[in-house]
């Protein structure tokens, strides 16, 4: 039987997603929402959501569609000089902000629909499974590697005090056939983890904190995407200068170093991880490169060149590189890349000026399908 409450709740829902979607790209170029996510769910600020209803107004203000105003001016007493702190107090009742919390999967599929991004076509295996054996409850037969102690003390008990043969002195519990209990088990598939992305991230003297929290907020947006997709997903991160070195989540987004750029140690580095944990034929490989587009060198950039078109490239699904606008940096290295990859759809590059360019380049990565 349907509630009557669920009809309203349904519609909330959804003027809730009209209301994301509405103002999607402040959510996506905004950070905030990173440090709101928890483990499956994050918390989204909105504004107070009224549902519409009629009021009644006083009985000195006139009939139906009385008094000044235009056609567009907003309906109800305006704020005292429009600007915060401005005017008297009042009486009336201020805005309010409410926070609403999404499942990570929701939220992907909001981003999915304003975004326009279609599903993904995984490459090899598109699913691994494993099985594990769960325990789910006792019955009466079994192997006795596999009785349950406890029950079977309990109904052996329960048996004698029944039957008044139950001694209080003399305790002694000898349990028989009719007493064993056993646990039971079920077989279940567990997917495991069939893809994988490498976030590679310059972190040199020329990416200042703002560049870096581009990449950050990009990054939780691209994966939160990717997870909606994929059973499982492990996620692994590379940060180079002049080297490069795999580093965990906390130090990836947190790292501030500097010194020169040789882009070719990240790769190296990519190309030997895809080749000795993720042979192509059971998974599907993302890899992910933000940098400022300096590099060392021309030759450094030619073995770049050589590792993506030998190494790399034939074993992912997509390569993308993001290049983030900095004062700094010379932006050389996506002109490079576009012209050796032109006609090489495994390979999308995109160019971030500012926090606001975030949303275009997660749909020219991820507007692909691969």
């Amino acid at each position: 039987m349907t509630l009557r409450i669920d009809p309203d709740h349904r519609r909330f829902r959804d003027i809730v997603r009209g209301k994301i979607k509405q103002d999607l790209r402040k959510y996506i170029s905004n950070g905030e929402l990173i440090g709101r996510k928890g483990r499956e769910r994050v918390s989204i600020p909105l504004p107070q959501i009224k549902i519409p209803r009629f009021r009644f107004g006083s009985r000195d203000k006139g009939g139906v569609s009385q008094g000044p105003g235009q056609v567009g001016d907003a309906v109800g007493p305006g704020k005292p000089g429009d600007q915060p702190g401005a005017g008297k107090a009042g009486d009336q009742e201020g805005d309010h902000t409410l926070e609403v919390e999404l499942s990570l999967n929701e939220l992907a599929e909001i981003m999915g629909e304003e975004l326009k991004l279609p599903r993904i076509e995984p490459r090899g295996k598109e699913r691994i499974i494993t099985q594990k054996d769960r325990y789910v409850g006792i019955r009466r037969t079994g192997p006795e590697s596999l009785r349950h102690f406890k029950r079977t003390f309990r109904q052996a008990l329960r048996r004698e005090v029944a039957q008044g043969t139950y001694n209080a002195g003399q305790p002694i519990i000898v349990p028989i056939r009719e007493d064993k209990r056993f646990r039971s088990w079920k077989t279940i598939p567990l997917p495991q983890s069939n893809a994988v992305m490498i976030f590679i991230m310059d972190v040199s003297g020329s990416m200042g904190d703002e560049q870096k929290e581009i990449v950050r907020t990009e990054s939780f947006w691209i994966d939160t995407w990717l997870r909606s997709q994929y059973d499982g997903l492990e996620t692994r991160y590379i940060i180079h200068d002049a080297g490069a070195k795999e580093v965990d989540h906390d130090t990836f987004f947190t790292t501030r170093e500097s010194g020169g750029t040789m882009i070719s140690s990240a790769y190296k580095l990519c190309a030997k991880m895809i080749e000795d944990e993720y042979p192509s034929t059971e998974w599907n490989v993302y890899p992910f490169h933000f940098s400022d587009g300096d590099n060392w060198s021309v030759d450094d950039t030619t073995i770049c060149v050589d590792i993506l078109k030998k190494q790399i490239l034939p074993r992912v699904n997509l390569f993308c590189y993001g290049q983030v606008e900095s004062p700094y940096g010379s932006g050389q290295f996506i002109k490079d890349l576009r012209e050796q990859f032109r006609d090489q759809e495994t390979v999308i590059t995109s160019e971030i000026k500012n926090k606001e360019g975030i949303m275009d380049s997660i749909r020219e990565f991820l507007g692909t399908g691969k």
